[in-house]
C-alpha cells in the first residue's frame, strides 16, 4: 500500500491504534497533542537518538524489522546505564518514497517488540517525508530513585572496571556484512558488463543465457556460516537490563557506568575525564568472543584493537568499589578488567607481555 493513501494520521493509527500502556507512570499516550506523564517519587530520564541510513545503517544488509528494533534497543540500553528503569518512548520516523506502508509496519513490528521486552510505552511520536533517505529519531524516558541514579563521574580511585558482554563482536559482524555487499555489487557489476559487452556485439544467444542467470545474480547468498552470532551482534543488539537486575539483587551500587556505543578506549575516557581520573585495563582481561577472534584473523585485524575500537556492543562498562569484589565473582558475563588509579597516572593499556601503552580514544565518531 502507497503511504499518502493512507496520509499521516491514517499512518499513525495503523501504528499506534493498539498500543495499550503498561506503565502506571504513563498517564496518557498516543492520541493528543502531548503524551502525559507522571513520576511521583522518581526522577525522570530522557535520552535520544537518530539513527540516518547511509550513516548509521545500509539498507542493503538491514532488515526493517530488525533496524526498529535496534533503534529501540540503543535507547532502551541508554536508560539501563543510568541504572535506570525505562518506561516510554516517543518514535519519530521520516520516510522516502521508495517504503511501502508494510515497511514501516516493518520498523514498528520490531520497536514493539524491543518495547514489550523491557516493558515500554510508545506514546507519541512523529512521521514526515524524507528526500534524502530514511531517518529514525528516538527519544526513550526513564525513571530513578535519586539515589540510584549512577552517572559517569563518580568513579573513584581503587574502583574496579567492569564490562559484561564480550566486545569487538558487533564490528567484527559489519565486516562481514561489508564484505559481502562487495561481493554483490561486484558479481551485479560483472553480470552487467557482460550483458553490455553482449548487446554490443548483438550476441543474442550470449543474451538469452545471461537473462536466464540473471535470477542467480539477485538471488545472491551471502556468507555468513559459523559467524551467526556476529551478525545478530551487529543487527540485533540487546540492551543489558538483565545486568542491572542482577547488580540490584547482590546489592552492588556501581560508581560510574555508561554503555559501549562507540567503543571501550572511548567510553573509558569519558568515565575518566569526568571523574578525574586514571585507569589501568588489562589486554588478557577484555572478553571476546572465539567467533570475534577468528573473524579478526580472517581479516587481517588486530583483536585488541577491534575490542577496544568496535563499538556497539551495547555493554555495559562500570566501576564498582574494591570491597564488591567477592561479590562479583560468580556473577556471570560480568569481567572485572582493570581499576582506576590516579589522574595524573594517565590512562593505560596493560599487554600480555606486560607493557604498558596509553589508550587512545579511537572509537565510532558520527560526525567525522
Amino acid at each position: 500500500m502507497e503511504i499518502k493513501d493512507l496520509g499521516e494520521f491514517g499512518l499513525i493509527n495503523r501504528l499506534t491504534k493498539d498500543i495499550e500502556p503498561k506503565n502506571e507512570s504513563t498517564v496518557y499516550g498516543v492520541g493528543d497533542d502531548c503524551a502525559v506523564l507522571h513520576y511521583p517519587d522518581k526522577e525522570g530520564l530522557v535520552t535520544s537518538d537518530m539513527l540516518m541510513e547511509g550513516i548509521h545503517f545500509d539498507l542493503v544488509y538491514t532488515g526493517l524489522e530488525q533496524l526498529g528494533y535496534k533503534a529501540a534497543m540503543v535507547n532502551i540500553s541508554d536508560i539501563f546505564a543510568m541504572n535506570g528503569d525505562p518506561k516510554q518512548m516517543i518514535v519519530s520516523i521520516a520516510i522516502d518514497k521508495r517504503l511501502q506502508v508494510e515497511d514501516v509496519d516493518a520498523i514498528y513490528r520490531g520497536l514493539r517488540k524491543a518495547c514489550d521486552k523491557w516493558g515500554v510505552d510508545i506514546v507519541g511520536g512523529d512521521t514526515t517525508t524524507s528526500l534524502t533517505g530514511l531517518a529514525i529519531s528516538i527519544t526513550c524516558i526513564g525513571e530513578a530513585a535519586k539515589e540510584d541514579i549512577v552517572y559517569r563521574h563518580g568513579a573513584n580511585e581503587t574502583d574496579l572496571i567492569c564490562v559484561t558482554g564480550d566486545l569487538g563482536s558487533a564490528y567484527m559482524g559489519l565486516q562481514i556484512l561489508e564484505r559481502e555487499k562487495t561481493v554483490y555489487y561486484q558479481q551485479i557489476d560483472e553480470y552487467n558488463n557482460k550483458v553490455r559487452e553482449a548487446q554490443k556485439n548483438k550476441d543474442e544467444a550470449a543474451l538469452a543465457k545471461l537473462r536466464a542467470q540473471r535470477h542467480t545474480v539477485e538471488d545472491f547468498e551471502p556468507d555468513f556460516a559459523g559467524k551467526e552470532y556476529l551478525i545478530d551482534r551487529q543487527l540485533k543488539p540487546e540492551a543489558r537490563g538483565d545486568v542491572i537486575k542482577a547488580l540490584r539483587e547482590r546489592g552492588i551500587h556501581p560508581t560510574a557506568m555508561m554503555d559501549i556505543s562507540d567503543g571501550l578506549s572511548s567510553e573509558l575516557f569519558h568515565i575518566c575525564q569526568q571523574s578525574h581520573c586514571g585507569c589501568r585495563i588489562y589486554e588478557k582481561e577484555i572478553p571476546i568472543d572465539y567467533q570475534t577472534a577468528t573473524t579478526c584473523e580472517e581479516f587481517n585485524m588486530n583483536l585488541t584493537t577491534a575490542a577496544l575500537n568496535g563499538g556497539e556492543d551495547y555493554e555495559l562498562l562500570f566501576t564498582v568499589p574494591i570491597g564488591d569484589h567477592d561479590k562479583l565473582t560468580d556473577l556471570e558475563g560480568i569481567h572485572q578488567i582493570g581499576y582506576i588509579t590516579k589522574e595524573e597516572l594517565g590512562k593505560f593499556l596493560v599487554t600480555r607481555d606486560d607493557k604498558e601503552f596509553e589508550l587512545k580514544a579511537q572509537g565510532w565518531n558520527p560526525l567525522k
